[in-house]
């Protein structure tokens, strides 16, 4: 049996969804730790992106907030449903509208780093205190060095 996975783009100034991500959020960071964030930053953050979202069955299973910049800002997929290429489909998605993609991830989150590596992001800088707790993080950027769209259009081929 086939299930479906369906996507939506959530615009600036919409809040649909914004429960739900925080529910991911939250579940992800009690977890392991990361996202790390108060809800009113989070709601304000994501209320001014554009959010790529990905939605099984009508559940909320992963999305990434994206400034107009090219920043990603969050980028949660659900532990359930790791392994499957959402992740990197959402910031494939975040490549159809930018050139380049910039980001930060904490110095701790082998994951993400992991993650953003395998993608082609490099890390530009570390940051120290970046975070509110005192955490530190690595500021990291996909794009220029080559066709940013090609690239990750050759990674959710695979």
């Amino acid at each position: 049996m086939s299930v479906n996975i369906d996507s939506r783009v959530v615009g600036p100034g919409n809040d649909e969804y914004v429960d739900a991500a925080w529910a991911l959020k939250e579940e992800i960071s009690q977890a392991e730790g990361v996202l790390k964030q108060r809800r009113d930053f989070f709601v304000d953050a994501y209320r001014r992106s554009t959010v790529y979202c990905y939605l099984q069955e009508g559940e909320l299973i992963g999305f990434t907030a994206v400034r107009r910049d090219g920043y990603i800002l969050f980028l949660a997929v659900s532990p359930k449903c790791r392994g499957k290429g959402i992740g990197k489909r959402l910031v494939g998605h975040v490549a159809e509208d930018h050139n380049t993609i910039t980001c930060h991830a904490r110095t701790t989150n082998e994951n993400a780093l992991q993650f953003y590596e395998h993608l082609g992001f490099e890390i530009k800088r570390r940051i120290d205190n970046y975070y509110e707790d005192g955490g530190d993080a690595y500021y990291l950027r996909l794009g220029s060095s080559a066709r940013l769209t090609d690239r990750i259009s050759d990674l959710i081929r695979r």
